[in-house]
């Protein structure tokens, strides 16, 4: 089990961890699936507040908030901090600091800014930069047979991510990729230490990168189900499908992966 950083008082970093995450590599991917693996990246809203993407050394890289706490910090109500506001105290248990809950930078569910601000209008990243876009609608194909319903296999799967909330697991968590050298060890340090399953299954890749998984729900699902998808059946304004392909393409699991509890796309 790794050791607790090296922290001297409570802080921010208790409640949240700035990190710089890959998003493409301008010499591998098309600009078609920079675009796609930003509007994907970028999408993840929950728990993630994303920077403007920039490009350095011939990555596409966002700096972004991770609102993950950190897994030694207990905030319990405290009646005799009644008259701060707050009536609650934060404890580090690892070093036994103690103070007022430090402060979040994420702003409350009601206030984060919508992936669709309007009906038929999307925020989303088109031909290398962050756009607000009207999409239109995929035109049927003439004498089409309507679809039985719907066309979502996973509008009724019994799936669920680590946290046991069930339904559009895989719209509601993601792997990282994290420019992170290995020199930066505090960093590290606090990667490692931040509250499981919100974020988890942290290791180093190589000498300047690492991965994690962290349970942030994407923006573009409906809120009016929670499971559907709003840039399904959209159409760019170059004629491709918005949706990016990584949210439709069938799940191909290495041998060492394992699919979300109640997957309805591959066999359990």
């Amino acid at each position: 089990m790794p050791e607790p950083p090296a922290c001297r008082r409570l802080g921010r970093h208790c409640r949240e961890l700035g990190l710089t995450l890959r998003i493409a590599d301008l010499g591998d991917d098309s600009q078609t699936l920079q675009d796609a693996a930003a509007t994907w990246l970028l999408g993840h809203t929950e728990h993630i507040t994303f920077g403007r993407p920039y490009i350095l050394d011939h990555e596409l890289l966002v700096d972004a908030t991770v609102h993950v706490p950190c897994k030694y910090l207990k905030v319990e109500h405290d009646p005799r901090l009644a008259g701060n506001g707050t009536g609650r105290l934060a404890r580090c248990t690892a070093h036994g600091y103690s103070g007022p809950p430090p402060r979040s930078s994420q702003p409350p569910a009601h206030q984060r800014p919508s992936m669709r601000p309007r009906p038929a209008t999307f925020h989303l990243h088109y031909k290398g930069r962050p756009r607000t876009l009207p999409l239109r609608l995929k035109r049927s194909a003439p004498r089409s047979l309507p679809v039985l319903n719907g066309d979502n296999p996973c509008a009724t799967a019994k799936c669920r991510t680590a946290d046991n909330k069930q339904g559009a697991a895989c719209c509601r968590d993601l792997t990282l990729d994290l420019a992170l050298p290995k020199t930066a060890k505090r960093v590290e340090s606090l990667l490692r230490a931040r509250k499981s399953p919100y974020l988890c299954k942290v290791s180093r890749i190589d000498d300047d990168t690492m991965e994690c998984e962290v349970i942030s729900a994407c923006g573009y699902l409906d809120p009016s189900d929670g499971l559907s998808c709003v840039l399904h059946d959209r159409v760019l304004p170059n004629g491709r499908i918005a949706k990016p392909s990584i949210c439709r393409e069938w799940p191909d699991l290495d041998e060492d992966e394992v699919a979300h509890p109640g997957c309805a796309l591959v066999d359990e």
